[in-house]
C-alpha cells in the first residue's frame, strides 16, 4: 500500500482531451524478467501522481512463478475498477508467448500495438484484430544508454502516449529507485527516450491529468486493502498457510502486525491454520486467517466448530477458478455456494462480500466488527481479481467498525456461557477470568456449556446461534444500491464493477435500471432487499461462474419480482463492461 500525492503542476498542455467518462487501456506484455509488471506498476503510480485513478490487473501465464506475462492497466479521470472491453494500445517489449493472453487482450480497428521487431513476428491472432503495428527497436534504444533497461523505454512510451506527464513519469521512476547513481541516470534517459519516441505516433487520444489533491491518493491492491481494514477493525493474530492468489495478503500482514503489537504465524497447512485462530480467539484476540478455494474446504471442520462454540473468527477467501486446485492465478466467483451452505449441520454464518478493490478494506473491517459482536464466524469473499490487482483510490474515511466482544466479568453469579439471551449473544468469559470457567469444544451443549444430546437443549442451541444473525441490525451497509429503474441488477462482489459500467451504459441508450450489490450476503436480509426492489418488475442476476450460483441462492432465500433472469459465466477472462451492456439490452428486449 502506497499514498500517492499530487500536483496540478503536472497538467500536460495542449493533449487531446477525452469526456470525463473515457478512459485509456494498455497492455504491457513480455516474457519473463522483461520488466512488465514494473513498467505498469510505475505508470500507475505515476497516474496517480498527475491525478488520475486507473487498475492493473496482473495475468501470467499457467506457471505460478516466471515465464510471460502482461501488466493490463486501465487509465481514467474517474475512479474505476473493472478492465474496459479492448485496450487502445499492446506494447510488447518480445513476442515471446504473448499469444497466451490473445482473449486478455482484445484488441480493434482502431488499436496500435508497438513490438520490438528484433524480438520476434507479431502473433497471428494479433493480426487478425485490424489493429495498427508499430514496429520499435525497444532493446536497441536500450542498448544505446548503457545501463538502462528496456522496461523503462517502454515507460516512458506508454506513459506519453496515455498522456501521462514526463514530470509524473519521472517522479514516479526516481522514488522507485532505492539510490541515486548512474543506473538511475541511466534509466531516466531511457524514460526520456520512450517519451520522446511516442511523438512519432498518432491515433491514440490522451487523457488530460487531474487537477491538485487537497489530501492523499492510494495506490493499494486488493489483498492489502483487506490486510488493512483487518488490522483497523482490531485483529491481531493470524495464522496462515500461503496458497494463491491469498499470499499477497499474508506477506502485507506480517510485518503490519508487528507495528500495532499483533503476530501473524505460518502454520504448517490450512487445517492448522483455523484451529490456530479459534485458539487465539478463544483467548480473547480477534483473529484471522487468508486463503484460497482449496484451503476453505480444508477448514470446513474447524469452522463449525467455530459455530457451535461461538468463537468469532474471520476468513477471506481470495478465490480463484475451481474445482480443486483449478487455475490458481485467475478469478472466479466459484466459492459462494459453499461459503453460503458448506458446513455440516445447521450451521449459521457471516458471508460478506466486498464489492470493489477500495472496499475490501471496509468490508473486511467490518467483518472482524461483525464476528466479534456475534461471536461467529465470518467468511469474506474477495477473489484474485480484486485481490492481485492494484488501483488508484481515493484516500478511505476512517470508520468505526471497531471489534467489540461482549465478556464476562470475573466471579459472575450463575454464569452461563450459553446463555439463551434475547439477543442470541451471551457474554463470553477470557480463560483465566476467576469464577467463569466453562468448557468449548464442537459437541451440543447446555447452557451452561455441559455436553448434552438432549433435544431442548439442541433446539434452544440452535435457535440462539441462528437468532443472534437474524436480529442483527445490519444498517445500510448490508447493499450498495444506485439509480431508481423498474428493472434491477442484482450483483455481488467483483462482479460489481463491470455490471456498475455496463448499467450505466445502458443509461446512454435509454435503459434506466438500478444496481443493487450485496455486501451482506448471508444470513439473507429479505425485507431490506424487498424494500430495495420496490416498483422493480424484472431482476438481472449478474455473476462469475459456471453454475448461477448467486442467482440459486438468491431465488431460494428471496421473493424476487416478475421471472428473474441470469447471467453467468466462469473465468478466467474477467466480465466486461461492453458483454454486460449487450446482456441488460437483450434482457430488456425479453
Amino acid at each position: 500500500m502506497q499514498a500517492m500525492a499530487t500536483t496540478g503542476a503536472w497538467r500536460a498542455a495542449g493533449v487531446q482531451a477525452r469526456d470525463a467518462d473515457s478512459s485509456i487501456s494498455i497492455a504491457l506484455a513480455g516474457s519473463g524478467g522483461s520488466g512488465v509488471m514494473t513498467a505498469g506498476t510505475l505508470l500507475l503510480n505515476a497516474a496517480a501522481k498527475a491525478g488520475l485513478y486507473g487498475i492493473m490487473v496482473r495475468t501470467s501465464g499457467p506457471q505460478i512463478r516466471g515465464g510471460e506475462a502482461a501488466a493490463l492497466v486501465r487509465l481514467a479521470s474517474r475512479p474505476l475498477d473493472s478492465l474496459d472491453d479492448t485496450f487502445e494500445l499492446l506494447l510488447a517489449i518480445d513476442w515471446q508467448n504473448v499469444n497466451r493472453f490473445a482473449d486478455e487482450i482484445p484488441l480493434g480497428a482502431s488499436s496500435v500495438m508497438i513490438g520490438d521487431p528484433d524480438e520476434g513476428e507479431v502473433p497471428e491472432v494479433f493480426k487478425h484484430t485490424g489493429a495498427r503495428y508499430v514496429p520499435l527497436s525497444l532493446k536497441k534504444m536500450s542498448k544505446a544508454i548503457p545501463g538502462s533497461w528496456p522496461n523503462m523505454v517502454a515507460l516512458g512510451l506508454a506513459g506519453a502516449l496515455a498522456g501521462v506527464p514526463a514530470a509524473a513519469l519521472e517522479t514516479a521512476l526516481r522514488d522507485s529507485w532505492k539510490k541515486a547513481g548512474a543506473a538511475l541516470q541511466a534509466n531516466v534517459a531511457a524514460l526520456q527516450a520512450g517519451i520522446a519516441a511516442a511523438a512519432g505516433i498518432d491515433g491514440l487520444p490522451k487523457l488530460v491529468p487531474g487537477d491538485a489533491l487537497s489530501g492523499k491518493r492510494w495506490l493499494i491492491s486488493g489483498n492489502e486493502a483487506a490486510g488493512y481494514g483487518a488490522i483497523r477493525g482490531g485483529v491481531r493474530f493470524v495464522a496462515a498457510y500461503p496458497i494463491t492468489p491469498a499470499t499477497e495478503l499474508l506477506e502485507w500482514m506480517a510485518p503490519a502486525l508487528s507495528k500495532v503489537g499483533g503476530t501473524l504465524l505460518q502454520a504448517e497447512d490450512e487445517l492448522a491454520s483455523i484451529n490456530m485462530i479459534i485458539g487465539a480467539s478463544y483467548g480473547g484476540v480477534p483473529s484471522l486467517t487468508a486463503t484460497a478455494g482449496p484451503g476453505l474446504a480444508l477448514m470446513t471442520e474447524g469452522i463449525g466448530l467455530a459455530v457451535s462454540a461461538e468463537i468469532p473468527v474471520v476468513v477471506v477467501d481470495v478465490m480463484r477458478g475451481g474445482p480443486s486446485t483449478g487455475i490458481p492465478a485467475k478469478s472466479e466467483q466459484g466459492d459462494l455456494s459453499f461459503a453460503v451452505s458448506g458446513l455440516v449441520g445447521d450451521a449459521p454464518r457471516l458471508v460478506l462480500a466486498p464489492t470493489s478493490i477500495a472496499d475490501c478494506l471496509d468490508t473486511t473491517q467490518w467483518a472482524v466488527q461483525l464476528a466479534e459482536a456475534m461471536q461467529a464466524p465470518a467468511i469474506v469473499l474477495s477473489d484474485q481479481f480484486m485481490g492481485q490487482s492494484r488501483a488508484i483510490i481515493d484516500r478511505p474515511a476512517d470508520l468505526s467498525f471497531v471489534a467489540t466482544r461482549l465478556t464476562a466479568a470475573a466471579n459472575t453469579a450463575d454464569y452461563k456461557r450459553y446463555r439463551n439471551t434475547d439477543s442470541g449473544v451471551s457474554p463470553m468469559a477470557i480463560p483465566g477470568t476467576p469464577g467463569v470457567v466453562y468448557t468449548a469444544d464442537g459437541l451440543e451443549h447446555t447452557e451452561g456449556g455441559v455436553p448434552s444430546s438432549q433435544s431442548r437443549d439442541h433446539r434452544v442451541q440452535l435457535d440462539k446461534r441462528e437468532r443472534k444473525l437474524l436480529q442483527y441490525d445490519y444498517g445500510d451497509g448490508w447493499a450498495d444500491i444506485e439509480g431508481d429503474g423498474d428493472g434491477a441488477v442484482i450483483t455481488f462482489g467483483s462482479a460489481t464493477a463491470a455490471a456498475r459500467e455496463a448499467v450505466r451504459r445502458a443509461a446512454e441508450r435509454g435503459i434506466d435500471v438500478r444496481l443493487i450489490a450485496l455486501r451482506l450476503v448471508s444470513p439473507a436480509q429479505p425485507e431490506r432487499l424487498a424494500k430495495a426492489l420496490e416498483g422493480v418488475t424484472r431482476v438481472l442476476v449478474v455473476e462469475q461462474n459456471h453454475g448461477a450460483q448467486f442467482y440459486r441462492y438468491l431465488r431460494s432465500a428471496f421473493d424476487l419480482p416478475g421471472k428473474p433472469a441470469s447471467f453467468h459465466r466462469p473465468g478466467p477472462l474477467p466480465l466486461r463492461p461492453g458483454e454486460l451492456t449487450e446482456a441488460i439490452l437483450e434482457w430488456w428486449r425479453q
